[in-house]
């Protein structure tokens, strides 16, 4: 029963994606020539609810669904690892026009191209796993 609840807000999730066109090639496109600002208002938003969010579940001492406690873990502050890892991520999202969201809408919607998009973040997040302990964090 809770995965079925999971998976119900996965679909409206992706669903949203996809009419908010945050799932576009076309879209993704536009924002890295800077020729849109529709998916920085897109980001933008994300960003803007994830900090209320964070800060009135942080203020007024909110639970989960099921009453257990939420908790944030702080983590390390470190330059190279965000770089890093921002370089990374925001080249895979160049070259292949989708961030991990957007895969699986867009297998949802029906695009078989996109097969090989998951294909290569599966690979990339194994190789994340093998070489983690080298990597600088």
């Amino acid at each position: 029963m809770k995965l079925l609840k999971f998976l119900f807000i996965g679909i409206i999730f992706g669903i949203v994606m996809y009419k908010s066109e945050a799932a576009s090639w076309f879209r993704i496109f536009e924002m890295f020539q800077f020729q849109s600002f529709h998916m920085y208002g897109i980001i933008g938003s994300a960003l803007f609810l994830g900090v209320v969010g964070t800060y009135l579940i942080k203020k007024k001492n909110l639970k989960a669904i099921d009453g257990e406690p939420i908790t944030f873990t702080p983590k390390d502050k470190s330059f190279s690892r965000y770089m890093y890892g921002g370089v990374i991520f925001g080249l895979g999202w160049a070259l292949a026009g989708a961030c991990p969201g957007p895969i699986y809408t867009l297998i949802g919607a029906g695009y078989i191209s996109i097969f090989v998009v998951l294909a290569g973040s599966l690979i990339g997040t194994l190789l994340y796993g093998i070489f983690r302990k080298n990597l600088p964090h």
